[in-house]
């Protein structure tokens, strides 16, 4: 699953096999990819795979050990505090000030952005709406929930207006209702800025994002939108049975001959029945030559049903330790 080609003259960053080394740890492995302007891109993976080192490379956060980062066609080393203006960042744990009201910590923040005396109100304003936070601006940041504080802290990372927006695991901790309030929150912004945000929730990422990355012990195992990862995925396919009455080896038999079915594998028979799993190569559907094959036989069949390819299936293959 290569990465996805984007035009140059549409393209917002850059990333030329970057990598990262901590001591005799690599943490991202000469990582290649490119994300296009007005993007949604969701850098997927399990934990320690290597997301948040990526995240604060693309920020300038962290200084890669090798590889090339570009912003809008500058390079990132030559041009670091200008490119760093075009972004906002939001870490895991919004660095918030606890004892402040949130209107008074976001005109600390526009202060420090170097907003205009006379902008720094309105902004705040678009600010509030957008981030669904009107509120809760005359309370204290320290008594908010968690879900607030992360839009505070999506406020500050937008305060400037900035191009790309870098969201480090921003449902994390959220209740069920506090996720999709953020999700909604994400796809407006995607409208108008570059979006890249990283998650370990799969129908977190399948909603909110345009296209998936999906990461693993610092390499990339798949680049594209979900319906294409789930094409790219579906070379190999899964049946499930259950047959009563049948012998392990004269179903294997039997079904092993069928066109297009690679493997035929039978579980342990108990209390008569037989579980067997067809692996079957190529996207045809099997299961109406499997039903004429069993119709043949005297086997009582119990169970049939193919195996969906969904993002967690596919997540779960990609992702192995092995």
């Amino acid at each position: 699953m290569g990465t996805q080609p984007v035009s140059r003259e549409n393209e917002m960053i850059q990333v030329e096999a970057l990598t990262k080394q901590f001591g005799a740890f690599r943490a991202v492995n000469g990582i290649s990819f490119n994300i296009a302007r007005g993007e949604i891109l969701g850098l997927l993976g399990p934990n320690g795979a290597g997301k948040t080192t990526t995240l604060r490379m693309l920020t300038g956060f962290l200084k890669p050990t090798s590889g090339t980062i570009r912003v809008a066609g500058q390079p990132m080393d030559d041009q670091g505090l200008a490119l760093k203006r075009m972004m906002g960042y939001l870490p895991e744990s919004a660095p918030l000030y606890h004892d402040l009201l949130v209107f008074d910590y976001l005109r600390y923040v526009a202060e420090i952005r170097g907003l205009r005396a006379g902008a720094r109100i309105e902004r705040i304003r678009q600010l509030a709406d957008i981030c669904q936070i009107g509120d809760v601006m005359h309370k204290p940041i320290g008594v908010l929930s968690k879900g607030y504080k992360q839009r505070v802290g999506l406020a500050h990372a937008m305060m400037s207006d900035p191009q790309i927006l870098i969201l480090d695991e921003p449902t994390s901790g959220l209740d069920p209702n506090q996720i999709v309030e953020i999700r909604e929150i994400i796809r407006q912004i995607g409208r108008e800025k570059t979006v890249v945000l990283s998650t370990h929730i799969l129908p977190e990422a399948e909603a909110t994002c345009d296209r998936i990355l999906i990461i693993h012990q610092g390499t990339i195992v798949a680049d594209g939108a979900t319906d294409q990862i789930k094409r790219s995925a579906a070379g190999e396919q899964r049946i499930h049975l259950t047959v009563a009455h049948a012998d392990p080896e004269a179903v294997r038999d039997r079904l092993g001959k069928i066109d297009g079915v690679a493997d035929v594998a039978t579980e342990t028979p108990a209390n008569g029945t037989l579980p067997v799993v067809l692996v079957c190569r190529g996207e045809a559907d099997l299961r109406g030559a499997v039903y004429h094959e069993i119709r043949q036989t005297d086997w009582d069949l119990l169970e049939f049903y193919r195996e969906t390819q969904t993002l967690e299936t596919i997540f779960r293959k990609l992702t192995r330790e092995d």
